[in-house]
């Protein structure tokens, strides 16, 4: 497999509007290739690895919901930026749960998208900073942010780095409530707009997957109208 660690490659069939992302993007000091069909899309994601992919949502021979869900399904773990010409929340939402780590709406305001992708960029390749606790435990719950891994029972949480980001927030905060607008611009660099739902989508994807009732949270509590809280599991829970 070759690894193409610090290319972004961008999946969209208007050749016209990738060449317009590419040049800017270049123009920018990243390293950009293009894709245009859906139906190689999966191969070339999983053959080359790169740092960042931008997807777009309707592509001939597969579409972007379909090859976003292939690849995480078999352990593509970088950043996923989804382009959708679509404006309901719905199918942002269903890219989220699909392991989308965000997603920028069409007409593409290239200042945006850059934003955007450099936000996931550092947040994949960024250590913990100022002498932070690296490594967090509780319990059964292992979560290292060194290695951008969490481990449950010993096994291996499979976390889109979204996920990751969004469960380290929280875990290292614990005890603490954290307002969604404190996560939203914690996250993404940007004001909460009041009406986004992917970190609530987030949530509800950790939870099941860090071994919380998705019914009846114990570890990852929603807290109305203040946000969420992350509770150490006591003696008893672990």
């Amino acid at each position: 497999m070759e690894t193409d660690s610090g290319t972004i490659l961008i999946v969209e069939d208007d050749q016209k509007l990738a060449g317009l992302i590419s040049d800017f993007l270049q123009q920018q000091g990243l390293s950009v290739e293009h894709e245009a069909d859906g139906g190689s899309a999966v191969q070339r994601i999983l053959d080359t690895q790169p740092a960042l992919v931008v997807l777009d949502l309707m592509l001939p021979g597969e579409d972007g919901l379909s090859i976003c869900q292939r690849v995480r399904e078999a352990g593509f773990a970088r950043p996923i930026l989804m382009l959708t010409a679509r404006s309901e929340d719905q199918d942002h939402i269903h890219g989220l749960e699909l392991g989308a780590d965000d997603y920028v709406t069409k007409p593409v305001r290239p200042q945006v998208l850059l934003a955007r992708i450099r936000a996931l960029l550092r947040r994949s390749v960024e250590p913990e900073a100022n002498g932070a606790t690296p490594r967090l435990n509780f319990g059964n719950l292992l979560i290292d942010n060194d290695r951008r891994e969490a481990w449950l029972s010993n096994n291996l949480i499979e976390l889109t780095g979204a996920e990751f980001d969004l469960l380290w927030l929280l875990a290292s905060n614990a005890g603490r409530i954290l307002s969604r607008e404190e996560i939203f611009t914690s996250l993404r660099g940007i004001e909460y707009d009041g009406q986004d739902r992917s970190i609530d989508v987030r949530i509800s994807r950790i939870r099941p997957k860090i071994g919380d009732d998705p019914d009846i949270p114990r570890i990852i509590k929603t807290v109305r109208s203040k946000g969420y809280l992350f509770v150490a599991p006591g003696p008893d829970q672990q």
